[in-house]
């Protein structure tokens, strides 16, 4: 665990690295952003020392660097708002749809990878198995404007999207981002329970269970699903990963105000504090999702490891 501790430090200051230099290479910055249409090159130049950005790169970097060791992500560039503040008044609504999705993820792809695995090649199989490469071949921002024009402009039984709303308050603003950000993921979660739940059904302590007179409940939850679910939750932690840093498609098709449109927008304005706050934050909710599901793997089944 210190080793993988060790190596997610080192990954999350690369990713933070590449953020930078990506950033320094798009073109234009925050002063010709701010400076707007038909710009006087002395505003610029003024706007840019202002905010500092006549200084060297590295000199910026290295700054940043010693001021987020000491927990100071410093100012946006586009306004007078910490870097904190920006992040964390986006992270509400984002948070609000990663959690919801997941609470939803985990008992439904665990029963359909469960009713999949009852009769292995039978014709529920098959089919649970056809729809869910297909739903799983299908990109989010396909089938959430497939979903946007068919229940929220043809039928109308949703908004289409969340301008105007409080997703608190308007439960209704949440059926159509949760749906897909809930496509893909059932469907790889519930073939890795239907391909764990195979196997621990074929096992020889499962055998040995149904020569005990268990009921078939008992054993497919109380012995084969704990063994299946061991490879599942790695997989889990990844989804948990993407759902709380890659919404960024879903959030700006349904236009929630949540980390992915802040990215956006930040990339648009050249604002470089706000792009290295989110990286960190992205990158540092990788590592530790990614350790928590290996320790979790590893209580849940002693032969985690030989899976990995």
């Amino acid at each position: 665990m210190l080793r993988r501790v060790l190596l997610g430090v080192v990954q999350v200051f690369l990713v933070v690295v590449g953020i930078f230099l990506l950033t320094e290479a798009l073109p234009g910055d925050a002063a010709v952003t701010i400076a707007g249409d038909n710009p006087d090159p002395s505003v610029i130049a003024g706007l840019r020392k202002q905010l500092g950005l006549d200084r060297p790169r590295w000199q910026r970097f290295a700054d940043w660097v010693r001021a987020a060791a000491q927990g100071d992500l410093g100012t946006s560039l586009a306004g007078p708002r910490s870097v904190a503040e920006v992040i964390g008044s986006a992270a509400g609504p984002t948070l609000l749809l990663a959690c919801l999705a997941l609470v939803l993820l985990v008992p439904l792809s665990t029963g359909v990878g469960m009713l999949a695995a009852r009769r292995e090649g039978g014709r529920l199989d098959r089919a649970i198995t056809s729809t869910t490469l297909g739903l799983y071949a299908a990109p989010e921002f396909a089938m959430a404007i497939l979903l946007v024009t068919v229940f929220a402009v043809q039928l109308g039984w949703f908004p289409p999207t969340a301008v105007g709303g409080s997703l608190l308050s308007r439960p209704d603003l949440l059926v159509l981002p949760v749906v897909v950000l809930l496509l893909r993921p059932i469907c790889s979660l519930s073939r890795l329970v239907r391909a764990g739940m195979i196997e621990a059904q074929r096992s020889p302590y499962v055998q040995h269970a149904r020569r005990l007179g268990l009921s078939p409940a008992r054993i497919r939850f109380a012995h084969a699903l704990p063994n299946a679910a061991a490879p599942a939750v790695q997989q889990l932690a990844r989804t948990a990963d993407w759902l709380i840093g890659g919404v960024i498609v879903v959030e700006a098709i349904f236009v929630v105000p949540g980390l992915g449109t802040t990215l956006l927008e930040a990339v648009s304005a050249r604002d470089l504090p706000v792009l290295q706050g989110l990286a960190l934050v992205f990158a540092s909710t990788t590592v530790l999702v990614n350790l928590g599901a290996d320790v979790a793997a590893r209580i849940l089944s002693p032969t985690a490891e030989a899976h990995r």
